[in-house]
């Protein structure tokens, strides 16, 4: 049958007005469509049924729905850098001047030479890319594996810069309800009257879901509930706001289209909304299930439910002439409203051996045949369709007839969303009543406090009916997984159940043979239900294949895992400021600008910028290094220290926690003690070092390194979250609300004790390895008696916004005493001098504790800590290990950091073999030599040995295995 104009037709529409027509292009050609078009209705309504291209085999396909699930009408979006691929027409808004492009075809999308895949479609069977990587393997590999690398993705990646503006934000609410159809809106009506904040998201522009266009009187009851919910202060409603993920404790992701491909609003494209609810609903609805059928993928095969919303929304008709075929009550409303748009329905379809509810009848008064027990057994047609032939859905006997129609509208009976309730851990239940797979109430997603925190209302929960006076009573769906039932094979190769990716029956069916028996594996070995579908319109028939194949009922056989986001989300939207300049946030203490006026060399540490030193004059970064450590050595030098990561740990079960952390023992520090601890992965690596403060009988304060503050963090959750989640525990990491300066040197107490405060710094008052608080220049402080330089040493922290203050009262009246600033450089110098350890520098992800000489770190009481039993590997105590020491350049030049001692032999590979590394190396300037330590196999058992390092240029270095501790072995300088 010739599919010809007018496809726009004489009614209104409900969401257009034809008095503001819109320009835009399509591959080339201007079109004109209206204002409130979809790029899919705006298409049809120019008589474009053709719209892309399947991923496989490159088969012509029209669009299939009309919202979310769409699976084929698909495009190249926009020009330079608003380029975007694979946006979907139908929930793609027409903006004027828009341009499209078609996507996965070449040289064009009526003639796509890509479309020989389908007369290879016998050797390209499910699982093709699997076995051609097989045997022979070279030979296969490379032939095949270039060619499927270069088919893979349907769109082109974009290549230039976004310029459009993006944003997020970060919502809360007692209850969140996902979905603004009726039973969403009520769900809201009911959940406001209750009390507390109520926020309702809907992902289209238009409330009421269905309700308005199915059914008389639906928009007045939609107007109703909107002005009821409106008139309430708690309430708050969000359109165009899509919920694609729904994880743990109420967190959900949104995405809110504000000015979605119209840069001219001026206004950012799109939001992200995080959101923390205390109870979600899901109102999400259902979506109507295709029918496989041969040839049900010609363009002109729809849903049925997608037809009537062309119709009644756009005023748009995809076809002149429906064919309805259907297993329930709902698709005869398609067919009821196609006639009453002046087209021709010549023959409903319904698989049914009866069909005597109200919607039939209404459609027999308004003369449409109606042939039940019949099924379709194929379309005719090949970028269109021209005609259906049909059969006993049976399968017994012959075709019935071959009807001429340009539109099948199908429906195979609905499925809820549950989507959002199973990403977060809902469980299913198998409906056999109703074919469907829907919430079960008994074994809901869990909330923080262990009970269920979303339900699902509605059509999402399995109710089909609209709500209240809407109700109108509906015949049983028939299940029909395959038309007709007893379809020959040369006719199920033709069924299609993955329109997206290409998957057949026989797909399925040959995966089941094949072994794959999990429904996962045969969703990766078929690619049914992956990419943007997730299972939206390909789950349920393709469950029910699978199940007739292995011979078991379909609730044995389950259903693939839903994964967020629900729709796809660009990258640009989950990244919003994050790009440019601030793709990672430029974090900088309260006294950045001071270093900077001082003219500080900064360097990166983590994402925070640390001053590496701050020369003078015409000094260079070394000759600025050397003074800022004699200025410390011989008397008092400040160091911004606020980087340091500052988690605190409270609750009744904090102590036993932080023992488990740590490989000493925390739980017995005395409150006003601090002690250094050492930090372990699963495997017993040491991951992280510093200063534990006992701040009360419940509180710690853990001190972390610069760049491990929010992964210590992390680490902490993630074990109080998935292991001991019924400790009494909480973490906060504080690192940003606190300035902490470090005051170093022989005359530190001098200087500190020069500004008025409350705090005695006395070493009877305040020893090495305490603390204490009180006021310094009137700033509420606490003093910590550590130190990382070897001398006497105060750090102090105030609150971020008093840093700067302090740090300047410092500096002035302790100019008479030669206060200087110091870099991280110098601090790195002092440490090694020292024989401390940093973490990054001895430490490489293989090294434990006791590689370091850190055994006096370990505690041998307790019984257990995170890392302790693979410490105790036969390779962790190994006497082969590599362990610390201290190496003296016999040249007296600086051994280069990581460089190799060699051993004598080769490898395999021809290269020496190795026996050692330097971790740090460094220039003394106190000692007026280098000094260097090292990892060095069997090191502390070797005093005295002399290493060879040979270097790039064919030198050999050469130095000697020493203490690691150069300066000041005694301690003494600790205490001034």
């Amino acid at each position: 049958m010739t599919h010809t104009p007018p496809f726009r037709l004489s009614m209104q529409g409900r969401r257009i007005d034809r008095a503001y027509p819109q320009a835009f292009r399509f591959d080339g050609r201007h079109l004109r469509g209206v204002q409130g078009d979809s790029l899919a209705s705006a298409l049809l309504a120019n008589g474009q049924m053709l719209m892309g291209r399947s991923f496989k085999y490159h088969r012509p396909r029209g669009p299939l729905a009309s919202g979310a699930e769409e699976p084929n009408a698909l495009f190249g979006l926009g020009q330079g850098g608003r380029f975007e691929p694979n946006q979907r027409a139908t929930t793609t808004a027409l903006v004027p001047g828009m341009i499209l492009r078609s996507q996965n075809c070449w040289p064009s999308l009526d003639s796509d030479i890509g479309a020989i895949n389908g007369a290879l479609s016998p050797v390209l069977p499910a699982g093709f890319y699997y076995k051609t990587f097989i045997h022979p393997r070279p030979f296969w590999k490379h032939l095949f594996e270039p060619i499927i690398r270069r088919s893979a993705g349907l769109g082109a990646a974009p290549t230039d810069p976004d310029p459009d503006r993006y944003e997020q934000a970060y919502g809360f609410a007692d209850t969140v309800v996902v979905g603004g159809g009726i039973a969403g809106l009520t769900a809201a009506r009911e959940a406001a009257k209750a009390g507390g904040t109520v926020l309702v998201l809907e992902q289209d522009s238009h409330w009421g879901g269905r309700t308005p266009t199915d059914h008389a009187g639906g928009q007045a009851a939609i107007d109703a509930l909107l002005a009821d919910l409106r008139a309430r202060d708690t309430v708050t409603l969000r359109r165009a706001t899509m919920a694609t993920g729904l994880y743990d404790h109420g967190y959900l992701i949104a995405r809110e289209a504000l000015a979605d491909h119209d840069p001219n609003l001026g206004l950012p494209r799109q939001r992200l909304w995080r959101i923390r609810a205390g109870h979600v609903i899901a109102a999400t609805g259902a979506l109507e299930r295709p029918l496989a059928f041969a040839c049900n993928d010609v363009p002109g095969v729809m849903l049925a439910s997608a037809v009537r919303d062309f119709i009644a929304d756009y005023g748009v008709a995809p076809g002149r002439r429906i064919v309805v075929v259907t297993t329930n009550d709902d698709a005869y409303r398609t067919a009821l409203a196609a006639r009453a748009a002046g087209l021709d329905v010549p023959v409903i379809v319904d698989a049914r051996p009866v069909a005597d509810g109200a919607l039939p009848q209404a459609a027999r008064a308004a003369g449409i045949t109606v042939l039940t027990g019949a099924g379709i057994a194929k379309v005719t047609g090949g970028k269109h369709v021209e005609a259906v032939i049909l059969c006993d859905q049976s399968g017994e006997g012959r075709p019935l007839q071959t009807i001429a129609c340009d539109v099948v509208a199908m429906s195979g009976g609905w499925s809820p969303v549950v989507h959002l309730y199973s990403h977060c851990g809902g469980k299913l239940l198998w409906d056999e009543a109703q074919s469907m797979f829907r919430p079960d109430p008994d074994r809901p997603p869990l909330g923080a406090d262990g009970k269920g925190n979303v339900t699902a209302t509605g059509a999402a929960n399995g109710d089909l009916r609209c709500a209240g006076a809407l109700e109108r009573p509906e015949g049983a769906t028939l299940p029909v997984w395959v038309m007709p039932a007893r379809a020959p094979y040369k006719l199920r190769a033709k069924m299609w159940l993955d329109f997206q990716n290409d998957v057949k029956v026989t797909d399925v069916e040959l995966a089941a043979r094949e072994g794959y028996a999990s429904v996962e594996h045969t969703k990766r070995y078929t690619t049914l239900g992956m990419a943007t579908d997730q299972g939206k319109l390909s789950n349920i028939n393709g469950l029910a294949v699978l199940s007739k194949a292995l011979n078991q009922p379909i609730q044995a056989t389950g259903t693939t895992t839903f994964r967020p986001p629900y729709t796809p989300l660009t990258l640009a939207t989950i990244a919003a400021e994050a790009k440019g300049d601030a793709f990672q946030p430029l974090r900088k203490t309260p006294m950045h600008g001071w270093h900077q006026a001082q003219g500080a060399s900064f360097e990166p540490v983590g994402l925070w910028r640390r001053p590496y030193a701050y020369p003078r004059g015409a000094e260079d970064r070394h000759a600025a290094v050397t003074r800022e450590i004699l200025a410390v050595r011989g008397g008092v030098g400040t160091l911004d220290a606020s980087t340091l990561g500052k988690i605190l740990v409270k609750g009744p079960d904090a102590g036993r926690f932080l023992d488990m952390l740590y490989t000493n023992m925390m739980s017995t520090l005395p409150v006003g003690k601090c002690r250094y601890g050492l930090m372990c992965s699963e495997n017993g690596f040491l991951m992280d070092d510093g200063v534990v403060a006992r701040l009360s009988d419940d509180s710690w304060l853990c001190h972390t390194t610069t760049g491990g503050a929010d992964r210590i963090h992390g680490h902490m959750e993630d074990w109080l979250q998935c292991e001991w989640g019924d400790w009494k525990v909480w973490t906060a990491n504080l690192t940003e609300q606190y300035a902490q300066i470090a005051v170093a040197g022989p005359k530190a107490r001098a200087a500190l004790e020069r500004l008025p405060g409350t705090i005695d710094l006395s070493p009877g008052a305040l020893p090495f390895m305490a603390w204490t608080g009180g006021e310094i220049a009137g700033i509420p402080a606490r003093v910590f008696r550590i130190s990382f330089s070897g001398e006497l040493s105060f750090e102090v922290a105030v609150p971020a916004s008093r840093g700067l203050e302090l740090w300047d009262r410092l500096h002035a009246t302790g100019q008479d005493l030669g206060i200087t600033p110091y870099g991280t450089e110098a601090m790195h110098v002092m440490r090694a001098e020292k024989g401390f350890i940093m973490i990054g520098d001895e430490t490489d992800g293989t090294v434990i504790p006791q590689d370091l000489g850190l055994d006096w770190a370990i505690s041998k009481k307790k019984a257990d800590y995170i890392g302790k039993r693979a410490q105790a590997r036969s390779h962790m105590t190994d006497p082969e290990r590599w362990k610390l020491v201290g190496l003296e350049s016999l040249s007296g030049k600086v051994l280069p950091d990581g460089a190799y001692a060699v051993a004598p032999g080769h490898n395999p590979n021809g290269q020496r073999h190795t026996q050692g590394r330097v971790t740090s190396s460094y220039h003394s300037p106190v000692l007026d030599r280098p000094v260097a330590m090292g990892l060095v196999r069997r090191g502390p058992d070797r005093m005295g040995e002399v290493l060879d390092f040979p270097m790039p240029s064919g030198e050999v270095m050469q130095a000697r295995i020493v203490d690691p501790v150069f300066y000041d072995s005694e301690g003494s300088r600790l205490n001034g």
